[in-house]
Order: structure tokens, then sequence, then C-alpha cells
């Protein structure tokens, strides 16, 4: 793994983002031609100087810039192949803020990374973008880092055979002989792997009974009876988990279905991508239906500040799972919980959940160690106060990164240090905890 830099703000993503600036917000501006998979964009970035700088440094791969601005005015820059560094006309002071504009366009394509890749990715018709961990530079120059959150405009002009699905409801679509132009609105704060573009021969229609129903479905024609079979139950999905875990944090959800098959389901904010084998009219992914809608709330809007705390949306998404079986007439959290820690207890004891280190962070482990970690706790401390834990940390975050730390605190303030402490040998230690009885 490359050396890691003082600026680095995660050791689990070394020579990736930069602890020196934030970026407030982005405002993207797009032009995609599918066939050639050629990308043209201009991105306008609201960046803050966390201390005196005299360059900002951004990540952006396979992407080749021809001009840079700040403030308006041409600059100086270099780019190398994961890094493009923009010449500031003079010291930003700490606190201070600057636009800096950056013109850049080529065929994007997936950054390779210890994960694999990630980003910019074309269908057999189409794009998706999967961003989780390191993807986000591969269509936008960003500073990459869960703990830096930004709002983000997005407009997009691409062929019109093909709709566009990004993180947040459309406020026009302008039409041309030959193309389509998209405007989305403003987001939420939001990490720069969770920014989404997503195109296809999609129809979008709303999903569910409701008269202002606030969830969408983009699919291809072809594939809307077996979406609309496997989704059948979604409203009431949705209704237990605001019921669990509070409002639903953002203002709508799009589940987005691709013709193509994919290996797994990706959720990005305010929505969730589905390949054609998850949703075929057989219910085939009906605990990822669960799991993808549970990290809006678990990962979305309540998102780790660091990789190493990556349980607190993989841990929470996977209980999500196991509470909707409970409502839903499946098995119980419970009969769950005991299944898989039988399951954990003959697998290699050497994770540690709250730092399980950058080759284990996406190891199933996390995920259902981090769902055992749950479930014990409301054992302890009962439904009430568990369930008012969930709603508690949901709202105090909304939108905000989070750490192990702030968990325990909150466990600590809400339910007790005894409960607090329960903690230590679910997140801490190697060898995972009996569950009690």
């Amino acid at each position: 793994m490359p050396q890691r830099r003082a600026t680095d703000p995660d050791r689990y993503v070394p020579n990736h983002g930069t602890c020196e600036h934030v970026v407030e917000h982005y405002a993207l501006e797009l032009r995609y031609r599918v066939e050639p998979n050629r990308l043209e964009g201009t991105a306008r970035l609201t960046v803050r100087a966390v201390e005196a700088i005299e360059d900002v440094r951004l990540d952006l791969v396979g992407l080749r810039v021809s001009h840079v601005e700040v403030d308006g005015q041409a600059t100086r820059y270099t780019q190398k192949p994961r890094v493009l560094r923009v010449r500031l006309p003079g010291q930003l002071a700490a606190g201070a803020t600057a636009t800096v504009t950056v013109t850049y366009a080529g065929n994007p394509r997936p950054a390779r990374g210890p994960w694999g890749e990630t980003g910019w990715e074309e269908l057999g018709e189409g794009v998706l973008v999967a961003g989780q961990p390191d993807g986000a530079p591969s269509w936008f120059p960003c500073n990459d880092h869960p703990g830096r959150k930004a709002t983000l405009d997005l407009t997009l002009t691409t062929d019109s055979p093909y709709t566009v699905v990004a993180n947040a409801p459309v406020a026009k679509v302008t039409r041309r002989a030959a193309t389509r132009t998209w405007v989305f609105e403003r987001t939420e704060p939001l990490s720069t792997y969770l920014a989404t573009v997503q195109i296809g021969r999609y129809d979008v229609v709303p999903l569910g009974a409701r008269t202002t129903p606030r969830v969408q479905v983009a699919r291809p024609a072809a594939q809307a009876a077996a979406v609309a079979h496997d989704l059948d139950r979604h409203d009431e999905l949705l209704d237990v988990f605001e019921d669990l875990f509070g409002p639903y944090p953002f203002g709508a959800y799009t589940l987005v279905v691709t013709a193509d098959e994919l290996e797994i389901p990706l959720e990005a904010h305010g929505s969730a991508v589905f390949g054609a084998n998850h949703l075929d009219g057989t219910r085939p992914a009906d605990r990822l239906v669960a799991h993808e809608l549970a990290h809006q709330w678990f990962g979305n809007s309540v998102t780790a500040a660091s990789w190493r705390d990556i349980w607190l949306h993989e841990g929470f998404a996977c209980y999500a799972e196991w509470l909707w079986s409970e409502h839903s007439g499946g098995p119980t959290a419970d009969e769950l919980a005991r299944e898989h820690h039988a399951l954990l207890e003959r697998l290699p004891q050497d994770l540690v959940l709250a730092d399980p280190g950058p080759d284990l962070m996406f190891d199933d482990r996390v995920y259902k160690r981090g769902a055992l970690t749950l479930h014990a706790l409301r054992r302890r401390v009962g439904d009430k106060e568990f369930f008012d834990l969930l709603r508690e940390w949901t709202r105090r975050f909304r939108w905000a990164t989070v750490s192990t730390s702030d968990f325990r605190e909150l466990v600590a303030e809400r339910c007790g240090e005894k409960a607090e402490g329960a903690l230590t040998p679910w997140l801490d230690a190697k060898r995972l905890p009996p569950l009690a009885p």
C-alpha cells in the first residue's frame, strides 16, 4: 500500500484526500455521450482552507484537465495520474474560501484501488456510478473522503433516449433535437463516494400506494412486472424503518434496476442500485432491499468520518435486515443473531470491529459482528431504550459525520456507563464475545 502523507485524513486510504481544506459545495455541469463513452465537465468547487494554504490538492483519475480558474482568474496547475494540484494566486488563510473551477474531459473508467475497481462504469447500455470507497474521482475532481461532506448541484446533458438518475429529485429537463439536459435539485450534505449518476433506458415511476410517494423506481420497461412484484412491500418496509429509526432523512428515494446483472447492490445518497438478477420477480434479494434502504439512515445520513468505523454503516444495515425479517414474518432478530454468532465462532478470530484494517473493512464479519454488537446492546438495555437510542442517533447526527466514540458516548448518556462498557469486548477485542442466553 502507498506510503501515507502527513496531510492524509484517513490511514485506510493513503495518498487520497487531504485535511488541508474542505470543499463546501460542488457544482457540476457535465456532458456525456454514451456510445463513445465521452465525458466533458466543468466543476466549480467552493473551497474553505482549514489551515493556510498556497495550493489546492484534489483527487481526479483518468480525466484530463484543460483549464483551471480561481475566483474567475486563470491559474497554473499540475496534474498527475491521481492528483490535480491547483496553484492559488496568493495564500488562502485558514477559514477563508475560494472558488476553484476545473474544466476537464476524457473517457471515464473505474478507478483501480485496493478494493478493486470503483466509480464510473459502462453498462450494456448506459452508465453505473458506484463510488464506495474511492471511486468519486473517476468522474469529478474532489476531496474524496467520507468525513468531508458537501452539497452538490448537478446538470447533465446526454443522448435523448437515455434517462438520468442522480442523488436528488429532478428540477427540470430541457429537450433538444438529440439530447436532453437534466437539472437536479441541490443535495443535502453528502460524502463524495455517495455522489452518483445512473444513465440508462429507464422509465421512472412512483413506487407504492401513497398519494404523494417519496419512493420511485427507475427500470427498463421490460422489467416492470418483475420489479413491481419484488418491491410490493416497500411501503411497509419504509414504515417499519421510520418507526424504528426515525423519519427518512432525505427528500426522496430512488431504486435503480439495471438491465445488466450486478454482483451486489450499491447504495448512494438518496438512491440504491440493483441488478436485473436482484429483482427478477422471484424475490431473490429481499434482505438486500432492506439493507440498502437502511443505509439511507446509517451510512448516507449518519456517515463514518473515517473508514475504520465502517461498522457504523454495515453493522447497522445488516441489523436492519434482521429487524425487517422480524417484522415481516421471517425469523426473529434473536434467531438470526444466534445463527450468525455460531457461524462467526467457527471463523478466524482476528478482526477488531472498531478498527478492522483496510484489508478487512469489507469483510462479511464486519457486517455480522456489527449487527451482533447491536443485538447484544438491545438485549442488555431492552427494546424501548435501544430504539430510543437509534432514533436519537439518527436525529442528533443527521447529515453529519461520526465515530465509534460518538456512539459509545451516546450509549453512556442514554443507557448508562455499564451499557457502554459492555460494548468493549464487541468493539475492541479480536475474539467474539459470547451472546447472552
